[in-house]
């Protein structure tokens, strides 16, 4: 089959912070796909992977360009920003087949107020949106529209919070626990692969007048990689509340579900498409990713997969492995 892979940040060099991590998960998925026996071909602004054939895009065209290679293939998968994601999911899905998540539940995942309703309707804890701060608590700000933690903040000001609030961002309550995240197949028999340990940073942020976090209150959060698998004694309750996710999100194809484990999992976040972890998933997992998705669509998935070893990376490693000068 001929495969069709577009990932944002490789095809359109727009931000150059997030080509490793794109590049990463472009080059693990390729050689999947290839070493099945099926031809790849992906987007590219100038990076290359040294997998599967490149074809030439850039900010400006990256969409019709997805549009016109997606009619030569036979199948395709986008990795693009929340926001994004629906509107290229369409594209694919009106000009080949979609090995991923819908428009209409990509739309879902993207929008973190409308999540959040859809997961605690489902009996899915979460944490809450705050419409307005209280004194003494702490919360997470992010971007209502959006993914990945560079744009994501804690705030211990309930002043500043309200701030946020009034400025096109969520202020979620905080949650005591450990970062981790849950990648699955999502489909009519939902597939867990591997429980993954996110290593979450927490330093000084400055304001725009420069003032440190100890004056402002707001400390970033950083995603600096992550360890695959992590082993957990509440692994089954993790793919539980992955599982039950991604069912009431109507998610399909590759999804990771970040999760703060508490005294119960709350699920922070659903991105619904290959998200980092899938680099070092594919280093202890001996079914090819590739394989899984085609089956997913095409055919019928295992009942589980086999995983020997465990494999930690950082940011760091990838900038030195998929950084182009």
């Amino acid at each position: 089959m001929k495969i069709l892979i577009a990932e944002f940040a490789v095809g359109t060099d727009i931000e150059k912070s997030l080509i490793p991590e794109g590049a990463a998960m472009l080059k693990t998925l390729a050689e999947s796909f290839v070493r099945a026996g099926h031809e790849v071909y992906y987007p590219s602004a100038g990076t290359e992977i040294g997998a599967g054939t490149s074809f030439k895009s850039t900010a400006e065209n990256f969409r019709q360009v997805v549009e016109k290679e997606a009619k030569k293939c036979d199948a395709g998968l986008l990795i693009a920003p929340d926001g994004m994601l629906p509107e290229l999911n369409r594209i694919l899905e009106e000009n080949s087949v979609n090995l991923g998540c819908s428009p209409e539940s990509a739309a879902c995942c993207a929008d973190k107020v409308l999540c959040t309703k859809v997961l605690k309707k489902a009996g899915v804890k979460a944490p809450e949106i705050a419409e307005w701060a209280e004194k003494g608590k702490k919360y997470v700000i992010k971007p209502r529209f959006g993914c990945g933690a560079e744009a994501t903040s804690l705030v211990m000001d309930f002043e500043k919070t309200e701030a946020f609030i009034a400025n096109d961002c969520i202020a979620s309550e905080y949650i005591e626990g450990k970062h981790l995240s849950v990648s699955l197949i999502a489909g009519e028999k939902p597939l867990p692969l591997t429980v993954n340990r996110q290593f979450i940073e927490f330093g000084e942020k400055k304001d725009g007048a420069g003032e440190n976090s100890e004056k402002t209150g707001i400390s970033g959060i950083k995603y600096n990689g992550s360890l695959t698998p992590y082993p957990t004694p509440r692994k089954e309750e993790l793919y539980e509340t992955a599982i039950s996710s991604v069912k009431c999100l109507g998610c399909f194809g590759y999804v990771g579900v970040d999760i703060v484990l508490s005294d119960i999992p709350y699920v922070v976040d659903v991105n619904p498409r290959p998200t980092a972890s899938l680099f070092g998933i594919s280093r202890v997992m001996k079914e090819e990713i590739g394989e899984l998705l085609l089956r997913n669509r095409f055919g019928k998935l295992p009942d589980s997969v086999r995983i020997e070893g465990e494999y930690h990376f950082s940011k760091d490693m990838l900038g030195e492995l998929f950084g182009r000068n």
